[in-house]
């Protein structure tokens, strides 16, 4: 533990999330909390600055609490739309920008969009350090070894520059450690977020040993699941409700890793008297009855099904090790328990044809009590089996920069094609969310949130689309 002198201003770090983003509904920075957590357990003074908190500047809060060491956290790369993309590299240069303008501060930056593009993001920024992977146990060392003048040997995924000013990297150690971090929540973040209907996260388990084509969990938490003990994730739970959250959402990669994993942490929460709703990832395979009882009596609410399409030809060609039938089971189970729940679709990625796309819709309609909530296109992040097939496609090369926002979609296909023919089926089929939320949906939300309505409000707008006057959504995919 670093030893600190309570009096010194040499230890205060200022922690900021810029991540304004606010579709579907705007996300609390819980790495940021589960960071300062640890700081503050190797005895530094931590302040948490909010893009989205009204109330002081970025500047201004420098000017106060004059921090000598700044992290900045950089979740999203960008808004994953082909239709209506929007980067947020320009926000991160423009906050650095800020930030040098008013602060001799040792500069930080990390997230998981720094963990995708690390050194693209530590040459465009110039801050002083950066940080791969998760910063719990990497920035204490980091800071302490500053603050000692020691070398940086050992510091998982470290990038720093030399005396020489040369750019260097330590690479980074995949932990197997069990997740035992404990976040700290700035009551007046929190209470800001719970205000606009935010659902608060919670973490059970970090790592994905997954290999779908086009995700980057694997590269940001690593591909061995490292469970938390389960009952640290209820009395984590339990911490939420006290704060007065009524929904929180569990941002595991998938929560049902594992039979082991879904019971013990469902009986932890169940044992510890915890009354709190909470939504969550769920791959659609391997579900049973008992599985779904229990999660449902644990508190579970609404599910996120990570289907990506319902053609078989298509979930092999992604790497999704799973068939149409598993995912009809498991939302079967799910209208079973009468747990709402949606499925999000990727279309037009590696395998899709005209073919399989009517395959796609035609499918769904075994799926009566969900919603289905297609993007189009499939972004390209490096590192992914998705970047080799576009580069042996010739849809990119080797070199591109994939900084700026690629969407592969099969040869063959549109993103015009596909959003009219995603417009013709929704007249029909209302269960599909395509588009941009229209004004109504925006204030049937309002309305809701006025009235203490929590939770994923998706199935309001999929009810609103039944009605003979409700909106037809057309053009692109759903925020």
């Amino acid at each position: 533990m670093i030893s600190v002198d309570e009096t010194s201003a040499s230890h205060r770090v200022l922690l900021v999330n810029l991540n304004k983003y606010d579709q579907p509904y705007p996300v609390y920075p819980l790495g940021l909390a589960y960071v300062a957590g640890a700081l503050r357990n190797h005895g530094l003074d931590t302040k948490t600055w909010d893009a989205r908190i009204p109330g002081q500047t970025l500047e201004e809060c420098i000017a106060t609490y004059k921090p000598n060491y700044i992290g900045l956290t950089l979740r999203n790369i960008d808004n994953v739309q082909c239709h209506n993309p929007k980067s947020f590299i320009y926000e991160l240069l423009d906050c650095c920008k800020r930030v040098r303008a008013v602060s001799q501060a040792t500069l930080i930056l990390g997230g998981s969009g720094f963990s995708v593009f690390p050194k693209e993001l530590y040459e465009l920024t110039k801050v002083d350090y950066g940080i791969e992977g998760e910063g719990e146990e990497t920035l204490p060392r980091l800071i302490k070894a500053v603050i000692n003048g020691s070398a940086f040997d050992g510091i998982s995924g470290l990038h720093y520059r030399d005396s020489a000013g040369e750019a260097k990297h330590l690479p980074r150690n995949p932990s197997d450690a069990i997740f035992t971090a404990e976040p700290y929540h700035d009551p007046e973040i929190m209470k800001s977020y719970l205000a606009e209907g935010s659902l608060p996260g919670v973490q059970t388990q970090r790592g994905c040993p997954l290999k779908c084509c086009y995700c980057t969990y694997p590269l940001i938490e690593g591909r061995r699941h490292r469970r938390r003990p389960p009952e640290l994730a209820a009395d984590e739970l339990a911490d939420m409700a006290a704060r007065g959250a009524r929904y929180v959402f569990i941002v595991d990669s998938v929560f049902n890793s594992s039979p082991t994993h879904v019971f013990e942490t469902c009986e932890a929460i169940l044992r510890r008297g915890v009354r709190i709703k909470w939504g969550c990832f769920l791959r659609p395979q391997g579900l049973t009855p008992e599985q779904m009882a229990i999660m449902a009596r644990a508190g579970l609410s609404h599910i996120e099904f990570g289907s990506d399409s319902f053609s078989d030809t298509v979930l092999e060609a992604y790497h999704k090790k799973l068939r149409f039938e598993d995912i009809r089971r498991s939302a079967e189970l799910a209208a079973a328990e009468k747990v709402d729940q949606c499925h999000f679709l990727i279309l037009g990625g590696p395998g899709e044809t005209a073919a399989t796309l009517e395959e796609t819709l035609v499918n769904s309609r075994q799926l009566r009590d969900s919603v289905v909530l297609p993007i189009i296109g499939m972004r390209v992040y490096p590192g992914t089996s998705l970047q080799q097939r576009a580069i042996a496609e010739g849809a990119i090369t080797s070199d591109t920069e994939l900084l700026e926002p690629f969407h592969y979609l099969a040869p063959g296909l549109t993103a015009e094609g596909i959003t009219s023919r995603l417009a013709q089926f929704v007249k029909t089929d209302p269960n599909w969310i395509i588009g941009e939320p229209p004004p109504s949906f925006h204030q049937l939300v309002e309305r809701l949130r006025k009235r203490g309505v929590v939770g994923p409000l998706w199935t309001y707008f999929a009810m609103l689309q039944r009605l003979p006057t409700g909106p037809v959504a057309g053009g692109g995919a759903p925020a």
